[in-house]
């Protein structure tokens, strides 16, 4: 297949133009008609995996390597230093964020990693009923991303509804109706507004709720004869117990 056949079943996959405007998803570097004979997808990139990948190949990821507009390139800083690499072996890059998120990823991490049932989507957030004391929601939760360690904001000893919003969505603090809001990225003053609202929140981790992207998309390709190497990538992040 070329570039553009692949773009062309991933924007039937998640419409492009449901992204948000300060997204970047799309094409962020390649070639329109340059054909393409392996398929990587991963939820980012660092320097280990791109330089795993074959010359010549397509990586899609779930975070835009290109965010903001590029005036120089400098080859020790990031994102140059990856996108330098991406060019040298004539690597294609193509990303599905936002857009993603609201068609697949928030859905499924919903239902496939907390079993939620009767789960319904508003825009970046899934809202479902589950009845339990907030302990029992915090070994729960622990349980089901596998999470070294909890950061969490008290909520009502009796939950009922729960949000969930994968990546980071304290910014969504005001708008969620639920006792308990699952995130990652929580900041202090989203937690200070939390608290001050009442809405319970556990910080689920940013890397970690969103780490199921490649199996999705892997999953989504297959359905049109699209076969993708999961290409793991390793979270920054380090925690000691």
């Amino acid at each position: 297949m070329r570039l553009r056949d692949v773009w062309k079943v991933l924007d039937l996959i998640s419409p492009f133009e449901l992204q948000e405007k300060w997204d970047n998803s799309g094409l962020n570097v390649g070639e329109w008609q340059k054909r393409i004979e392996k398929v990587y997808v991963s939820v980012d990139m660092d320097e280990e995996l791109v330089r795993s990948l074959e010359p010549g190949s397509l990586i899609i990821t779930h975070h835009p390597l290109i965010f903001s507009p590029i005036k120089r390139i400098d080859y020790s800083s990031y994102p140059d230093k990856i996108l330098v690499e991406l060019i040298k072996k004539d690597i294609a890059h193509i990303a599905l964020h936002t857009n993603f998120d609201k068609t697949h990823l928030n859905r499924y991490v919903a239902t496939k990693v907390l079993g939620a049932k009767g789960v319904e989507c508003e825009g970046f957030v899934c809202y479902f009923e589950k009845k339990m004391g907030f302990e029992e929601a915090l070994e729960w939760v622990r349980d089901s991303f596998g999470l070294q360690c909890l950061r969490f904001v008290k909520g009502p000893d009796k939950i009922e509804k729960i949000a969930l919003t994968t990546g980071s969505g304290g910014g969504l603090i005001d708008s969620v109706k639920a006792d308990l809001f699952l995130t990652g990225d929580l900041k202090y003053h989203d937690a200070v507004k939390a608290q001050i609202l009442g809405l319970g929140v556990i910080d689920i981790g940013h890397f970690e709720s969103e780490r199921f992207f490649a199996e999705v998309m892997a999953d989504e390709l297959k359905k049109y004869s699209i076969e993708a190497i999961i290409a793991p990538v390793k979270n920054p992040l380090n925690y000691k117990g």
